[in-house]
């Protein structure tokens, strides 16, 4: 419901015990439930903490509303959690599903079309915890049936570039305070390639705002033929110059993202490190590895919010806690029925994933044999590419009462997976963080995974979960086959459940390097001298920033 208002002012956490003393038989380790100088004429921050700053998170998808993959959950957390030192509010699109909330939305701003981008209205909501999102009011770009990203039958938006260019305008129409809202950031945090050109406009205008832009999948890149430069309002020079070029010759909305922005985050260490070379780096190693040379490139790691807690969780058929693995098997047999899968003593395994070639399936589809030979199950949930989508189906068809497949997705069903599974298969070629295997791990299910990106830094192999090197069969089936003898070794299974329970990924402590990357690129960009628009490509003195 929408009315129209005047607005007068508008990583880890350390675990006391470690994961490996929690692998000792018996143990009984339990988890807890869950100076910058001020910017010259511009208000100051009124969040609680001192030093508090006003940040504005601009993402395409947030959890409360509209989900596709993990930055709805990050979207949905990361704010909450900042909240709690700064002034953090969100910018949207008011897609559909934002547009028929029983909730109301106060417009408080308008925005003027600029070449071909149209003009919207800014709405306000607030969420029943406080958090505000702005969300961008254009019926005729956002007002769709899909999702965010592509029509009903999977294919993108064909306007796709127009959409995400008016998010991104208005990030930077904000940031220099044009709509009035009678509240301003101290700087903007972009996610991935949708909001790639706020960084751009803020320097194409000589905004002098600064920015944090997150890089949460490079495969996703927001690319468009070069002819849509007029339409997008980008200069001529940004062309000129390859800042906004891929090495095909098409606008990459992702690389001047990379180009504009301050400061490049990635969501862990290893996938910071995996992205300045050639086989991860899809085209933009070069410019990755420069940025980490100038000290503008981090890795900072994702977090899991206390909802993740299976004592509590209210999702679940049947709540538990560490060592209680009586209600731990409740949730797997219910799982077992909810799929159709015959009775079994043997171990259940889960995949809970967009279905996607990144994703891996195709090494999963060829194990799917072995494993059930061998006497395990396997349940799956996801939606994404047709032909995988189809390969899924044809395997449960093969193996009916073994395999059972469910293409959509169900948050309170993936949960019951996470509950109710023995593993969690992760065969990604890539995965930048990944948050399903701490999920997974939180509710006693142990990953299985390729070593690559978060997963490396979030599996500790043999002990919280399996991890194999190659990306091929025989590498991935040495992990399983592991998987299948520390299953029939029932203390060794048991004490690595409870390593895997007690490790600690949550917002609250997660949060702190972005506190201090905050205040470092704020510090450095005032130091600098706001008169010179080459600010933003600022050089620090360490390679890779370590927080």
């Amino acid at each position: 419901m929408v009315h129209a208002a005047i607005s007068a002012f508008s990583s880890f956490s350390p675990a006391t015990t470690t994961a490996r003393e929690a692998l000792e038989p018996g143990s009984s380790v339990q988890f807890e439930p869950s100076s910058f100088a001020p910017q010259p004429e511009r208000p100051v921050a009124h969040g609680g903490a001192a030093g508090a700053k006003r940040i504005l998170f601009v993402t395409s998808e947030l959890a409360d509303f509209v989900k596709v993959g993990g930055l709805g959950d990050v979207s949905s957390s990361l704010p909450r959690a900042l909240a709690e030192n700064h002034d953090v509010r969100l910018l949207m699109p008011a897609y559909r599903e934002v547009m028929e909330l029983e909730r109301d939305i106060e417009i408080v701003g308008h925005l003027p079309s600029h070449a071909d981008i149209p003009p919207c209205e800014i709405g306000k909501l607030t969420c029943p915890d406080g958090m505000v999102v702005y969300v961008l009011i254009c019926p005729e770009l956002f007002e769709r049936e899909g999702n965010p990203y592509c029509d009903e039958l999977g294919e993108g938006w064909s306007d796709n570039e127009i959409r995400f260019a008016r998010l991104s305008l208005a990030a930077a129409e904000i940031a220099a305070d044009e709509p009035g809202l009678g509240w301003a950031p101290d700087l903007l945090h972009l996610n991935d390639w949708p909001t790639g050109l706020a960084a751009g406009y803020l320097t194409w205008r000589g905004h002098e705002v600064p920015s944090v832009f997150t890089i949460h999948n490079l495969a996703y890149q927001g690319e468009c033929d070069s002819t849509r430069r007029e339409a997008l309002g980008i200069p001529a020079a940004a062309l000129e110059s390859g800042d906004a070029l891929d090495s095909a010759g098409r606008i990459s909305f992702l690389k001047i993202g990379l180009a504009y922005s301050s400061h490049v985050t990635t969501v862990s260490a290893t996938y910071a490190r995996e992205i300045t070379k050639p086989e991860y780096g899809c085209g933009l190693d070069n410019l990755l590895a420069s940025r980490a040379e100038e000290g503008r490139l981090s890795g900072i790691p994702n977090g899991i919010d206390d909802s993740w807690d299976p004592r509590i969780d209210p999702h679940l058929e049947f709540n538990f806690a560490m060592s209680d693995w009586r209600g731990k098997r409740e949730n797997t047999q219910f799982i077992r029925r909810m799929f159709g899968l015959a009775v079994s003593n043997g171990p259940l395994f889960a995949v809970v994933s967009r279905l996607v070639h990144q994703k891996g399936l195709d090494l999963t589809v060829a194990a799917a044999e072995s494993i059930v030979r061998a006497g395990g199950q396997i349940v799956i949930i996801g939606r994404g590419e047709r032909p995988i989508e189809t390969a899924l189906c044809n395997l449960a068809a093969r193996f009916p009462g073994a395999i059972g497949v469910n293409i959509g997705f169900d948050e309170s069903e993936a949960r019951c997976m996470y509950a109710g599974s023995d593993f969690l298969l992760m065969p990604s070629r890539f995965e930048p963080c990944g948050l399903s295997q701490m999920y997974a791990q939180r509710f006693g299910s142990l990953p299985i995974a390729h070593r690559t990106g978060g997963l490396a830094d979030t599996i500790e192999d043999g002990v919280t979960g399996f991890l194999f090197d190659e990306m091929n069969i025989e590498s991935y089936m040495r992990a399983i086959d592991r998987a299948f003898a520390v299953f029939n070794s029932t203390d060794l299974f048991y004490a690595m459940r409870r390593a895997a329970m007690a490790s600690r990924y949550q917002w609250r402590e997660a949060v702190k390097p972005y506190h201090r990357l905050y205040q470092k690129v704020l510090n450095q960009y005032w130091q600098a001298g706001v008169e010179n628009p080459s600010v933003r490509r600022y050089a620090a003195n360490q390679r890779y920033v370590a927080y």
